[in-house]
């Protein structure tokens, strides 16, 4: 496998803020070429100070052995209070390990299997709305990944006249709401306004109306015994065993925003990208789209597969492995030192910003074997693991690991097998996409491939 068209134009040096426009607009034009080898990289300004740990021990130390001692970046978590308000994706100590005792036992054991067939029947639709000819396979892609969402959260489709308004106004927020902005970076007095545009207040602000009435609506259908048992009602009426307590409208609320975000949005990124790298390497594509025949029979005596059916699809789970790695849809997790630290001789202040760059460590030099090549094989060999212990990091690691992670994969892995079982993908000439880091690592102008029927 060779490495995936990408644009070649690193500078060595840039100033800092052309560094940050830079990296929304295009994340490989920002990128040094010695930062995918360096160990530790800093940044320190009069109101910012900030270190990129790019080594396994550094990055074990601040995610898993340490974890109290890095909460999540206060900073970071500021600039996406309108959409996501106090959800266990920004909380840090009591109150993230209370949300996380009540929402990890919806993604535990037989559950991901009980959300299977509510997987399958959105996988059915993301095949039925694909024709062929030029399609831009981001949204769609982002519509089948939020079907997904609706359907195993509340049982409803997409089609479901508040889901489709939740998904609708998300696509606008996520344009106007980039991962990093001044209120991610500032540190300014409480009483001082947040640096939000309108767009991005106006459309967090629609999207959080917009799941309160849905939460309300289940919260009354539990009271009358009427709820499917989906994640929704899972969640709402798991209790803490420490307190007793069940989430009230406002926290559940702020949980399923967050369910939304990385259930739907870095899905849909994780989904385009790989779906790009297999239409650029055709003879792989060959081999994926073989494997994934074995969903035909079901197909054809119009049945729905078990939970079972994932075992028979190694080499597409290995090709979303692979495209995750190279295009992390979360390409950075921010961490503040909740006291005074010292990094490889350098000192750094209570306050500093910690950034594990998935991006970074994912393509580490000193990690793995040709890192910016796309080589799924690369996952079915035996020096594979332990590059993956040090730097294979697309779900966080430690105790804030994504309790989605599985879900995640079965939903890809299943979309994955379902559209190359019907198409083919190929790329449009001239039409290379560029990464940028918006809410996820989404493409500048969006990933156009030419869909044909098999």
């Amino acid at each position: 496998m060779t490495r995936p068209p990408m644009p070649d134009h690193r500078p060595d040096r840039v100033p800092f803020w052309q560094h940050l426009a830079m990296f929304r607009r295009d994340i490989l034009s920002t990128q040094p070429a010695r930062l995918y080898r360096a160990k530790m990289a800093e940044v320190k300004l009069p109101f910012l100070h900030s270190v990129m740990v790019n080594t396994p021990k550094l990055v074990r130390l601040v995610l898993q052995d340490r974890p109290r001692d890095f909460p999540k970046s206060e900073r970071v978590r500021e600039g996406l209070r309108p959409l996501l308000g106090n959800s266990v994706f920004v909380t840090n100590g009591a109150t993230w390990e209370r949300q996380r005792r009540m929402i990890d036992p919806a993604f535990e054991g037989g559950r991901l299997r009980d959300t299977f067939p509510a997987m399958w029947d959105a996988a059915q639709a993301a095949s039925a709305r694909l024709y062929p000819g030029q399609t831009e396979i981001e949204a769609v892609m982002s519509h089948a990944a939020a079907d997904v969402i609706f359907r195993t959260l509340f049982s409803v489709p997409i089609e479901d006249d508040a889901a489709k308004q939740v998904y609708e106004t998300f696509r606008a927020h996520q344009r106007s709401a980039p991962i990093l902005n001044l209120a991610a970076l500032l540190r300014m007095p409480k009483l001082m306004p947040r640096l939000f545009s309108r767009k991005t207040r106006d459309t967090a602000a629609h999207i959080r109306r917009l799941i309160t009435m849905m939460t309300q609506a289940r919260m009354d259908a539990i009271k009358a015994g009427t709820a499917p048992d989906d994640l929704a009602t899972k969640i709402m009426t798991t209790r803490d065993p420490v307190t007793g307590d069940v989430f009230d409208t406002d926290e559940m609320v702020d949980q399923v925003a967050i369910f939304f975000l990385a259930g739907h949005e870095t899905s849909a990124s994780a989904l385009a990208w790989c779906l790009y790298l297999i239409a650029t390497h055709p003879e792989w594509q060959a081999q994926l789209a073989e494997e994934a025949q074995a969903l035909r029979p079901y197909l054809d005596q119009g049945t729905a597969p078990d939970f079972g059916v994932l075992r028979r699809f190694p080499l597409i789970r290995d090709t979303f492995r692979e495209a995750l790695r190279l295009y992390p849809p979360v390409p950075m997790l921010v961490r503040e030192a909740a006291q005074p630290e010292e990094f490889r001789g350098r000192k750094l202040g209570k306050g500093t910003q910690v950034v594990v760059s998935l991006w970074h460590m994912g393509r580490n030099e000193n990690i793995w074997s040709d890192p910016h090549d796309f080589r799924p094989q690369r996952w079915q060999q035996g020096d594979t693991k332990a590059c993956a212990r040090d730097g294979y990091l697309p779900f966080s690691v430690g105790a804030r690991v994504c309790p989605g992670a599985g879900f995640a994969m079965a939903e890809a892995v299943l979309i994955l097998a379902r559209v190359l079982c019907d198409f083919e993908f190929r790329a449009v000439a001239g039409r290379v996409p560029v990464p940028m880091a918006q809410m996820t690592v989404r493409a500048r102008d969006g990933i156009w491939l030419d869909v044909r029927a098999r």
